[in-house]
């Protein structure tokens, strides 16, 4: 049996960078934004923030919000066939 090197963030250097004109501060707003049952996100991770992230194989991908659970949101998506559900802090979503 091999032993997997390294975790779910290793070779993400780039896919996790930020633009130029996005470096800095975090808005406040951005972190507190609201969802409502059926809304469609686009899953954008915020790097300066760990908390809540998701796997980095669905960055970029476009979900549904499907309710709350605690601070994060419950975002279902397809993963080929398959359906999936994420538990993602707000920071980390757009609204579509």
């Amino acid at each position: 049996m091999v032993k997997r090197i390294g975790g779910n963030r290793r070779k993400t250097r780039s896919k996790m960078r930020k633009d130029i004109k996005d470096r800095g501060k975090i808005s406040i707003t951005k972190y507190f934004q609201k969802f409502t049952d059926g809304d469609k996100v686009q899953l954008k991770a915020e790097p300066a923030v760990q908390k809540g992230i998701y796997h980095l194989d669905f960055h970029g991908k476009t979900g549904v919000i499907n309710g709350m659970q605690g601070k994060c949101y419950k975002v279902g998506i397809k993963d080929g066939k398959s359906e999936k559900c994420l538990l993602v802090h707000p920071i980390h979503l757009k609204k579509l």
